[in-house]
Formats: structure tokens, C-alpha cells, sequence
């Protein structure tokens, strides 16, 4: 066993959050040491948002071919179909691309940086092994990411189940699809596959999908999950699970009588882990919660001094965005203590990639009576968007928290057609501090979809369906 010379910080992981630690760290002048067991890139990259927004936004144009041919447009025998082939391959390209330009071209480029492909664990606070070498470092930040949960259903284990991630590197379409779980994963691989001609039945435990949206965006998803043909159920026990020759039988109770779904493909969707598996987080005293998940302060530190963590692997706003603004907290921290850096989670936005599309910023109207706020709310249906008659995507609702004395915008929640594209103006609002009467007195360009938060702000102290366009 050999000892390694002393980094100034060492990252587990390789994905966005741990890239971004790195890129912090040498902006630090800190000479950074980077583990990596698998993929350079992480989930993001390889398995996560790249391959499953672009085979989403593929879905949408074999969707809207469809509507297209309703207002008398396409081919003239009505041709359909999908090209498994060259659609998979497009996926490839576009991830094999931005792996490439957006990590190991970073990578090669990056001074003070060095990678060593190997499983890294801890032996000690202070140190870690790997290939056989001891690495010892006063600075850590374990960025490992998560892992699919498997739920622990009875018979699972001879079915032909997908994950997130193998859902995600498939090369043929299944003919029928039944998912467990009705969360974001489960929604948006949902509608993406019942798109490109899947049958799909969502088996949702709780009583409703999405059960962390705010109840009309996820109700205005669940209509036109339900419209475009995709069976959801909700209240579902799963019982037991089996296989008959190419068919995958689930068994479960809802709303207590027993069910039977049956399907070519299961995919579990039923949350995520963290990835700590045989990291050694005991032998460095480093603290999880009951999921397992490691507990950070704000400043992403954990219970041992001098071990760091961010992303996926804290349980916390499991998306790329936010474990990349972890991993700079947490530097930031490192090489600069006096900087009182912290984690502001409530002026993240996040989205889901339906179609239409959610997005959330800020405070839950429960979340900001139990914060105290004397609140306001103002919910507006996507049909009262000029913009929204001229596509054709009439369906959604926008709705607004505010601070009734003041009007300080606490949170906007939405279900929208470019859904993902109006949160960031929301985020901005929220983290200027801004009002509401702050976004109904900006101009907007009209038509455009964005023009919905304008009117959705107006309708706190009118009623917007007397307004002509553009009236203020």
C-alpha cells in the first residue's frame, strides 16, 4: 500500500456538482484530486436530464405531428411512425457530444485538476483508498450522486424491470409500459414513451401525482396526462409482482379491492438513493439521515470537520442546477470561511419536462402560512394567455403566492407550455425581492407564452378578462 502526495481537495465524484466544485477550487489556486469509478460526467451526462430531455423533446415533435395533421398538415397517407434506430443513435450523439465539450475537454484543460478512475472509500477522516494507494487531504467533497431506488415488492426480481437510468439506454420501444410511481421520472418518461407509442399505465401509491407541486399544476398535468391517452392510478398498493413468459404482471390494491396490470416493460420510479454505497462514510464519522442521505448544514458541511458534500448525495432539490451551487457553497466555505456563504433553496427553480411543462420557485402557499406570511394567491388558467390560442397549448394554470401587505412575490407555480423557460423569470422576481405589482407593471412582448406571468400578476387586484391585450 502506497501513500499519495497531499491535494489541497479531494472530490468523489465527476458529475456537474463535482465539476463544478473543482472548477471553484482551482479559481481558489487549490490543486484538486477527482475520483471517479464509473462515466466521467455523472448522472446528468450520461443518464439523467441530456438523454432523457432529448429523447422528450424527439417525443414532442412525433406529438405534435399529430396535431399538425389535425389542422391539415403532414403527409398525405398519414404516415406515423418511429425510427428506433436513428432516434437512439441521435440520443447517443448528443450526450457522447457534451460529455466531451462540457467534461473531458474541461477536464484537459482545467490547471491544478487531475483525475484518477478508480472506487474511492474512506479509511479515516482524513484519508481515502483507492487502486491500491492511500490519499490523505485536510479538504473532501463527496459528490457520488444518487442511484434508483428499488422498492422492496415481492417477486420483482424475476420481472424485466427498467430503472431511471436503463429506461433512459434502451434500444428498442416496448409495446406497453407500466410505471410505478407517479413522481417527476415517472411523468415525464411517462408521457415521453406513450408518445412514441407505448402503451403506459401510471401506478401512483399516494393520492395524487407529482405530490410535491402544488395541487393545480399537478392536477392540469394529470388532465392531460389522461387526454393524451395515459391510464393513471392512484391510491395503489403494489401487492406482489410476477412474469409470464414476456409479460410482467403487478398485483396490487386500490382503494381496497385487488388489480392486476400487466405489461411488456416495469419501470420502478420511486425516487432516489444516494450512491454511498462502500464509500467507508462510518469509518469518517460523516452523518446520514434514516434514508441514508448525508446531512449538511448550510454551508454543506457535514458532522465531521473538513468533509464537505453536495449534490444528489444530500437528499436535498435533486437537480443539477442546485448540487452545482452546493459544490461552490461548499468551496467557497473552504477557501474563504469569512465569505458566510450559505444554500438559499427557496430562490431555486426547478421544472418538470412535461409537456406542459411545470415549474415551481419559492414558497408553497402552505409553506408560506407556516412561515408566518399573511398570504395571497392568485391562480390563472393558461387559456387566458393570448399567446396560448395562437399554438394551441391552452391547457395549465399559473399561480402566484404573494405577501398580502406588502406584495412581495414569495412563489410561482406552474403548469405551462414552455413552462421551464417563464420559472427563470419567476427566480429572478424572487431573488430581486421583487412584487407583484413589480412583474404587472413590466412589459412583456406580445403574444408570447411569457406574457403569462404578467397577467397572472395583474389578477391580483383586477380581473384580467376585461383587460384588452396589452392593457395595463
Amino acid at each position: 500500500m502506497t501513500t499519495s502526495s497531499t491535494p489541497d481537495l479531494i472530490i468523489l465524484g465527476s458529475g456537474s456538482t463535482a465539476f463544478a466544485g473543482a472548477l471553484r477550487a482551482t479559481s481558489h489556486g487549490a490543486r484538486v484530486l477527482m475520483f471517479e469509478k464509473s462515466v466521467l460526467g455523472g448522472t446528468c451526462i450520461n443518464w439523467g436530464c441530456i438523454p432523457s430531455k432529448t429523447l422528450i423533446h424527439a417525443a414532442l415533435f412525433n406529438h405534435e405531428a399529430h396535431l399538425g395533421m389535425r389542422l391539415g398538415l403532414g403527409l398525405e397517407d398519414g404516415r406515423q411512425g418511429v425510427a428506433c434506430e436513428a432516434l437512439f443513435a441521435h440520443r447517443e450523439k448528443v450526450v457522447h457530444k457534451l460529455r466531451q465539450e462540457r467534461y473531458l475537454d474541461v477536464l484537459k484543460n482545467m490547471s491544478g485538476l487531475e483525475l484518477v478512475k478508480g472506487t474511492a472509500r474512506f479509511i479515516d477522516p482524513h484519508t481515502i483508498e483507492a487502486n491500491d494507494k492511500r490519499y490523505r487531504c485536510d479538504r473532501f467533497l463527496v459528490a457520488v450522486g444518487g442511484k434508483p431506488r428499488i422498492p422492496p415488492i415481492p417477486g420483482i426480481e424475476v420481472c424485466n424491470y427498467l430503472t431511471s437510468r436503463s429506461a433512459l439506454l434502451m434500444k428498442e420501444l416496448p409495446q406497453s409500459l407500466v410505471i410505478v410511481g407517479g413522481g417527476v421520472i415517472a411523468v415525464e418518461l411517462g408521457q415521453m414513451y406513450h408518445r412514441l407509442g407505448c402503451r403506459v399505465t401510471i401506478l401512483e401509491h399516494g393520492p395524487h401525482l407529482l405530490p410535491t407541486v402544488e395541487r393545480e399544476a399537478a392536477e392540469a398535468l394529470r388532465a392531460v396526462l389522461m387526454g393524451e391517452g395515459i391510464k393513471v392510478v392512484t391510491d395503489v398498493t403494489i401487492c406482489s409482482a410476477d412474469r409470464a413468459g414476456d409479460v410482467n404482471v403487478l398485483s396490487a390494491d386500490v382503494c381496497g379491492r385487488r388489480h392486476e396490470y400487466t405489461a411488456q416493460r416495469l419501470l420502478l420510479a420511486v425516487g432516489t438513493g444516494p450512491a454511498t454505497e462502500g464509500l467507508g462514510l462510518e469509518q469518517a464519522n460523516v452523518g446520514t439521515d434514516p434514508k441514508g442521505f448525508i446531512v449538511t448544514d448550510g454551508r454543506m458541511r457535514t458532522s465531521t470537520d473538513g468533509i464537505w458534500a453536495a449534490g444528489d448525495v444530500t437528499g436535498k432539490m435533486l437537480i443539477a442546477t442546485v448540487g452545482a451551487r452546493q459544490a461552490i457553497v461548499a468551496v467557497d466555505d473552504m477557501f474563504n470561511e469569512g465569505c458566510g456563504c450559505t444554500m438559499d433553496y427557496l430562490s431555486a427553480p426547478m421544472a418538470v419536462f412535461t409537456d406542459p411543462e411545470i415549474g415551481m420557485v419559492g414558497h408553497t402557499e402552505e409553506s408560506a402560512r407556516q412561515a408566518g406570511f399573511d398570504v395571497a394567491v392568485n391562480t390563472m388558467p393558461v387559456s387566458a394567455i393570448p399567446k396560448a390560442h395562437v399554438t394551441g397549448h391552452t391547457a395549465g394554470v399559473i399561480k402566484m403566492i404573494a405577501d398580502r401587505p406588502t406584495g412581495r412575490l414569495l412563489g410561482v407555480h406552474l403548469a405551462c407550455h414552455r413552462g421551464a423557460d417563464m420559472i427563470n423569470e419567476a427566480a429572478l422576481a424572487l431573488h430581486l425581492k421583487a412584487t407583484v405589482a413589480d412583474l404587472a407593471t413590466t412589459m412583456h412582448v406580445y403574444p408570447s407564452i411569457g406574457e403569462g406571468l404578467k397577467l397572472c400578476a395583474q389578477g391580483f387586484d383586477r380581473d384580467i378578462s376585461r383587460l384588452s391585450c396589452c392593457a395595463e
